[in-house]
């Protein structure tokens, strides 16, 4: 299925735009008890992987907060450099998640406002990632939007591309590749209306 043409530049607007952007989610965390539950559910002191980890707050640093050990991954070259600025302890790599591979595996997976920015092809091709990236129990959460199509926002006067599959394909993606959904909301209404999948690895 072809695809809206903004697909092609989330990389560059995010980078163009990465101090406001910062300076706009810095102060936004309406999320907030998805993430906190995510970082209590985790065993002390996890390995975690950022998969589109922005410039670290406040997510990755409520990970950090939470005494787990972040390993976040973003295409921004100035999205990671202020991650680096503000965490030095922890590992900032700037890559295409799309590609990425660390020979590793984490006790957790968050995609979290960012794997939905990915072309559906792109988007299938995250599950053999996640799964290859999965320690045995591990958690994975990431949103999505409600149902197969593309959605055009826009941010600083620039069109910001979003898609999703639909529930049923995402479910049968997770399933294929080792992951039991634990909890699936759609739209919440206390987290700015985003649509959660909280999924955990299973036993090899």
């Amino acid at each position: 299925m072809p695809h809206h043409p903004s697909a092609r530049h989330i990389i560059a607007l995010y980078d163009r735009h990465a101090r406001h952007w910062d300076r706009l989610r810095s102060n936004h965390f309406n999320d907030r008890k998805w993430i906190e539950r995510f970082a209590s559910s985790l065993p002390p002191s996890s390995g975690v992987l950022d998969l589109g980890c922005g410039a670290g707050q406040p997510v990755a640093g409520a990970m950090i907060e939470a005494g787990h050990a972040v390993t976040g991954v973003d295409s921004s070259a100035r999205m990671i450099a202020m991650c680096r600025e503000r965490f030095a302890g922890h590992t900032w790599i700037q890559a295409d998640m799309r590609t990425l591979d660390l020979n590793r595996r984490f006790d957790g997976i968050l995609a979290w406002n960012s794997f939905f920015h990915l072309h559906y092809d792109d988007q299938r091709g995250m599950f053999p990632l996640f799964q290859r990236h999965a320690a045995p129990g591990a958690l994975l959460m990431f949103t999505s939007g409600t149902g197969l199509g593309e959605a055009l926002g826009e941010f600083q006067g620039e069109t910001l591309y979003h898609a999703s599959l639909d529930p049923q394909e995402y479910a049968n993606l997770l399933q294929e590749h080792g992951f039991e959904v634990l909890d699936h909301v759609v739209e919440d209404p206390q987290s700015g209306g985003l649509t959660i999948w909280l999924c955990r690895a299973l036993p090899c």
